[in-house]
C-alpha cells in the first residue's frame, strides 16, 4: 500500500466521521438524528449500555439478565484493560444501569452511584469495563459526540480580524469553521467540552428542540432544555454579539463544531480520581497567555479563565472517584450541591456539570461514615449498589482463569483453580439459622446445609443425596430467602472472607513453590496452609460455627473435593462405566416398578415381546442402594415421581430429576464392587509416568487388561482430554493412591 493510498484512506474516513462542521452543518446533522445528538451524559451512557445489548443467562440464581459491555474480547487473555471481563455480578450491572435509566427519567444525573463492598469485590473492574464501553461507542456513527471551538481567522493585510474588518476576503465568509489553522489567528477551546447546541439562547433552542420532535412526547435533558454555557463561552458568546451588533449568523460564523471520542487515557471525558484533599477543579487566565492584538478588541478587554481538573476532564462522561470515603469529608462536600444543582461553585464562576458520578468504598469505610453526623445530609445524594464477593465457585474460577492464570505463565494442573476458588467461597458463606425461615421444616433443611453443600447449591443448584425429592423441590423454592437471608445485615453473606486480590499471591506463590512443575494442587494446598497460618485477615480470626468460618478445616475440605474429581478422571479415563448408564438403569428399573404395580407387562426392547417386569432385576437395583424394604420403596418412589411430573411441561425432566440422586447411588456402588481393580490400574498409571525408566517392567503392565480400554489408553485420555501433565499426573495419581488406595 502506498502512502498515497493511505493518504486517501484517512482522508475518506475524516470525512466519513464528520470530525469538523459548522454550526449550520451540526444543526443539520442534529435535526436528522436528534436522539444521537439531544442527550445529556446519563443518556449517553444509557445508551452505551443498550447499543452493546444484554442477553438472558441461567444461573443456579434463576434467569438473569447480562450486558455484553461487561463481556472481554472474546478469547483474549485479560492482560490489559481493554480486554478485561466482569466475571459475575449481574445482579450489580442490573443496579447500576437501573440508576443511570432513573437519571435518564429525571433528565439529569442527580446522585453519585457509590459501589461498595470488601476490598478485591471488582467494583474497579466494573468501572474499568464501562469507561472501555464507552470509548469504544465514542468512536462508533451511533456514538458521536460533539463540542466546539471559537475560531477568528487572520484579517486583511495580516491584521487580526475585529468587528471593523469587513472588507477583508475572509470576513465574506458565512463561516470560519472549515478555514486551515494557517488562516487562524486563535482558537479558543471549550475546556468543558460543551455541548453545541447550547450556544442557542434558551427559548430559540427549546422551540428548535419541539421543531425537531414535531409534537411527540420526548424526555429532553434539562442540561440541554434548560441549561447554559460556561463562564467563559457566555462572555465570548455576548461579547461577539454586542460586537455584531445582535448579528446572531455572524457570531455563529466563529463556531467549530468538533467531534471527539471519550478516553481515559487522555481523560477526555473519562476520570479516575483516587483519594486527595482537594477540590477537584481550578481555574486558570487564560487571556494572560494571549497576545491582545490576536483577538477582536472586545474579547481583549474580558478575564478568561480555563477551567482544569478531574471534573471538567469528565465532562460529557463519567468520573470516577476511588475509595471515595478514605478522603475527609470536608475535601469532598461540595459534591452535595454539586450534584443537586449539577455545578461546582469555583473562585469567579459556576462550573456546570455533566457527567455521571460514580464512587467506591469498601464497606469499612461506609460503616464509619454512617456513624457520622452528617451522614444523613450525604444519604439522599448517593445511590448506595452493594458489590459483595462471589458466591458462586465457578464465576470464581473464571476469574482466577481469566486474571490470573495468564500472569503464572505455566501449566495449571486440572481442578487447581477450582479447588482454589471453592476455598475462597468457603470463606465466605456464613451459617444459615432455621428461625430465619417461615416454616421449621424449611428452617430445618436449610440450618442443616454444611459449608461444602451450600457452596454446591449456590453454584450448581446441587443438594445432598440424604434430601428426597420433596425435600430438594422445598429447598429449591426457597432459594431467593436462602441468598438473601444476610442481605440486610452489615455482615452480609460474600462481605468478607478471601478475596480474589490475595488468592492471586497466594496462587503465585504456589506456582514458584519448590518442588512442583507448574501450579499444582498439592502447591496451592500447601500455600494455603502457609496463608491461614501467618495471615491476619478478619475472616481468618473467626470463631468457627458447625463448620462455617473454619478457613483451615476448608482446606482438608477442598483436598477430599480435589481427590474425589481425580478419581472421577480416572473413572472416565478407564471406561469403567459408560456416561449416564446408571441413570438408565434407573430408567428401565422405574418401568419394571410401574408395570409391577399395575400387574402389566413389559415389553422387551430386543424381541419386542411383552414379557412379565423382571423381578431379579429389580431386587438387584434395590440390594445396590442398599433398600432393605423393595416394596416399600417401590410405593414411595411411585409417589415422589407422581407428585413431581404433575403439572410440569417436561416430565421426562422432572422425573430424571428423582432418579438422579439413585443413580448416583449406582455408580458408587459400582466403583465400591471394583475399588482393587481401580486400585491397581491407578498404581500401574504411576508406574508409567514415572520418570525413572527402569520401574517400568512387567509389574506396569497388570493394569492392561484390568479395563476395556488399558492404561496406555487411559492415560492418554489423562494428557489429552483432562489436561494434565507428566507432573501433574503423578502427583494426583500418587496422592489417589496414598489417600484412598494405601491398603
Amino acid at each position: 500500500m502506498s502512502i498515497e493510498s493511505i493518504t486517501d484512506a484517512v482522508a475518506r474516513s475524516f470525512e466519513a466521521q464528520k470530525r469538523v462542521l459548522s454550526f449550520d452543518e451540526y444543526l443539520d446533522e442534529c435535526a436528522a438524528n436528534p436522539e444521537r445528538h439531544l442527550r445529556d451524559a446519563p443518556a449517553y451512557l444509557r445508551d452505551c449500555f443498550d447499543h452493546f445489548g444484554s442477553y438472558e443467562i441461567d444461573t443456579p440464581l434463576g434467569h438473569q439478565r447480562r450486558f455484553r459491555m461487561f463481556d472481554g474480547d472474546g478469547d483474549t487473555p485479560a492482560t490489559t484493560d481493554a480486554e478485561l471481563t466482569l466475571v459475575g455480578h449481574e445482579a450489580v450491572q442490573q443496579a447500576v444501569y437501573q440508576s443511570v435509566e432513573s437519571f435518564v427519567k429525571l433528565g439529569r444525573a442527580n446522585r453519585l452511584v457509590l459501589l461498595h463492598g470488601p476490598n478485591g469485590s471488582a467494583k474497579s473492574t466494573l468501572v474499568s469495563c464501562m469507561m472501555r464501553g464507552l470509548e469504544r461507542y465514542s468512536a462508533m456513527p451511533e456514538g458521536a459526540l460533539y463540542t466546539f471551538s471559537w475560531v477568528f481567522p487572520i484579517g486583511h493585510e495580516d491584521k487580526h480580524i475585529g468587528f471593523s474588518a469587513l472588507h477583508s476576503a475572509s470576513s465574506q465568509l458565512s463561516t470560519y469553521a472549515h478555514l486551515p489553522d494557517a488562516q487562524l489567528a486563535v482558537k479558543l477551546k471549550s475546556s468543558l467540552r460543551e455541548h453545541p447546541l447550547l450556544l442557542m439562547p434558551t427559548p430559540e433552542r427549546q422551540s428548535w428542540i419541539k421543531s425537531v420532535y414535531q409534537g411527540q412526547e420526548v424526555r429532553v435533558p434539562r442540561m440541554l432544555w434548560e441549561g447554559a454555557l460556561g463562564h467563559n463561552n457566555q462572555q465570548i458568546l455576548e461579547a461577539l454579539l454586542v460586537g455584531y451588533q445582535g448579528d446572531f449568523q455572524r457570531v455563529l460564523a466563529h463556531v467549530q463544531v468538533e467531534r471527539f471520542t471519550l478516553s481515559r487515557r487522555f481523560r477526555r471525558g473519562m476520570v479516575s480520581l483516587g483519594p486527595q484533599l482537594a477540590v477537584d477543579a481550578r481555574e486558570r487566565q487564560i487571556t494572560a497567555d494571549l497576545s491582545l492584538h490576536a483577538l477582536p478588541a472586545s474579547l481583549s478587554a474580558l478575564a478568561l479563565f480555563n477551567v482544569e481538573g478531574p471534573l471538567p476532564d469528565a465532562s460529557r462522561g463519567v468520573i470516577e472517584f476511588s475509595d471515595l470515603l478514605k478522603r475527609p469529608i470536608d475535601a469532598w462536600r461540595y459534591l452535595l450541591t454539586a450534584v443537586e444543582t449539577s455545578e461546582v461553585a469555583l473562585t469567579t464562576s459556576n462550573l456546570p456539570l455533566d457527567s455521571v458520578m460514580v464512587g467506591t468504598s469498601n464497606d469499612l469505610h461506609l460503616e464509619a461514615f454512617k456513624q457520622h453526623h452528617e451522614y444523613l445530609s450525604f444519604r439522599g445524594r448517593l445511590r448506595l449498589v452493594r458489590m459483595p464477593y462471589l458466591l458462586n465457585v465457578h464465576d470464581e474460577e473464571a476469574v482466577y482463569a481469566t486474571q490470573v492464570a495468564p500472569k503464572l505463565a505455566c501449566h495449571i494442573a486440572p481442578h487447581a483453580l477450582h479447588m482454589a476458588a471453592t476455598w475462597a467461597v468457603l470463606t465466605r458463606l456464613r451459617r444459615p439459622l432455621s428461625e430465619h425461615y417461615p416454616s421449621a421444616h424449611l428452617g430445618q433443611l436449610v440450618a442443616s446445609l454444611s459449608p461444602m453443600e451450600k457452596a454446591r447449591f449456590f453454584s450448581s443448584d446441587e443438594l445432598p443425596r440424604r434430601f428426597d425429592a420433596q425435600a430438594a423441590a422445598e429447598v429449591r423454592a426457597a432459594k431467593a430467602l436462602i441468598t438473601d437471608e444476610y442481605a440486610a445485615d452489615a455482615d452480609y453473606e460474600g462481605g468478607s472472607g478471601m478475596s480474589p486480590r490475595d488468592m492471586l499471591l497466594v496462587l503465585i506463590d504456589a506456582a514458584d513453590r519448590p518442588g512442583f512443575e507448574g501450579l499444582s494442587p498439592l502447591a496451592i494446598l500447601r500455600s494455603l496452609e502457609d496463608f491461614c497460618r501467618r495471615s491476619d485477615h478478619a475472616f481468618l480470626k473467626l470463631e468457627p460455627e458447625n463448620g462455617f468460618h473454619d478457613a483451615t478445616g476448608f482446606i482438608a475440605e477442598v483436598r477430599s473435593l480435589w481427590l474425589d474429581l481425580v478419581e472421577a478422571d480416572v473413572r472416565g479415563a478407564l471406561e469403567l462405566v459408560e456416561e449416564g448408564s446408571e441413570l438408565e438403569r434407573m430408567r428401565r428399573y422405574l418401568q419394571h416398578v410401574s408395570q409391577s404395580l399395575k400387574r402389566e407387562k413389559v415389553r422387551n426392547l430386543v424381541t419386542g415381546d411383552f414379557e412379565d417386569p423382571d423381578q431379579e432385576f429389580m431386587a438387584h437395583i434395590e440390594k445396590q442402594l442398599g433398600i432393605a424394604r423393595g416394596e416399600s420403596f417401590r410405593q414411595d418412589l411411585m409417589s415422589q415421581v407422581a407428585g413431581c411430573a404433575m403439572g410440569v411441561e417436561d416430565a421426562a425432566v422432572a422425573i430424571d430429576s428423582v432418579l438422579q440422586p439413585f443413580a448416583e447411588r449406582l455408580e458408587q456402588a459400582f466403583f465400591e464392587e471394583h475399588r482393587a481393580t481401580l486400585g491397581r490400574a491407578i498404581h500401574a498409571m504411576i508406574l508409567r509416568v514415572a520418570p525413572q525408566e527402569s520401574e517400568i517392567d512387567s509389574a506396569s503392565h497388570a493394569g492392561d487388561s484390568i479395563t476395556p480400554g488399558g492404561v496406555d489408553q487411559a492415560l492418554t485420555t489423562m494428557f489429552n482430554r483432562f489436561g494434565y501433565s507428566r507432573a501433574s499426573l503423578q502427583d494426583a495419581l500418587t496422592e489417589l493412591e496414598r489417600a484412598r488406595f494405601a491398603d
